[in-house]
């Protein structure tokens, strides 16, 4: 596969059709992909947990400003107990890498300090777990029609409802999810 192919920095849209319920109806963003496989954070799945309950566990002391109540987010069904900061490369931290324009990833404890005290990056989605795809397995799955793939959209990350991020990124295309078969074809 040639690296233009590679889909970094895009969003994968589930098809209507999608079986799979950790993927029903999700956008899942790709911070990475290349010929060993892919990995994302799904961006539109709330959790019952919010920031502050991250930082009880992590027994953070935080800035009164700070707010608690953002929703933590099901990045996906693989080490759900792995955290995930999406945010844009406000900062300097131990575990991070670039996704793609102006997004990072982080993976360490700093950032989450940094955002208790209100020193973390201006924009930043916390999320549990990630999705996962062995080489070939993400194009495969593009090829049967499970996902619309679309260039990310900062809008779409940090601004728009999770419940309206679904219908949003297939709007990109100028697809209306709603007026789309539950039934793949192949011509």
């Amino acid at each position: 596969m040639v690296e233009d192919t590679f889909l970094n920095d895009h969003f994968l849209i589930a098809m209507p059709a999608m079986g799979d319920p950790n993927f029903h109806r999700s956008v899942t963003y790709i911070c990475e992909h290349n010929d060993q496989g892919a990995l994302g954070i799904t961006i539109n799945r709330p959790m019952n947990l919010n920031l502050g309950d991250i930082f009880d566990q992590l027994k953070l002391d935080r800035n009164p400003d700070v707010s608690e109540t953002v929703p933590i987010l099901l990045g996906g069904p693989v080490q759900p107990e792995r955290g995930f900061v999406l945010h844009n490369p406000k900062g300097e931290w131990d575990s991070s890498m670039e996704t793609g324009k102006q997004i990072q990833v982080t993976t360490s404890q700093d950032v989450l300090q940094a955002m208790a005290r209100g020193e973390g990056p201006d924009q930043a989605i916390v999320a549990l777990g990630y999705a996962g795809w062995t080489a070939g397995q993400l194009e495969h799955e593009v090829a049967e029609n499970a996902w619309l793939t679309v260039p990310s959209s900062h809008e779409i990350l940090f601004a728009t409802p999770f419940e309206k991020r679904w219908e949003s990124a297939a709007a990109l295309l100028g697809v209306d999810l709603q007026n789309i078969s539950n039934y793949a074809g192949h011509a």
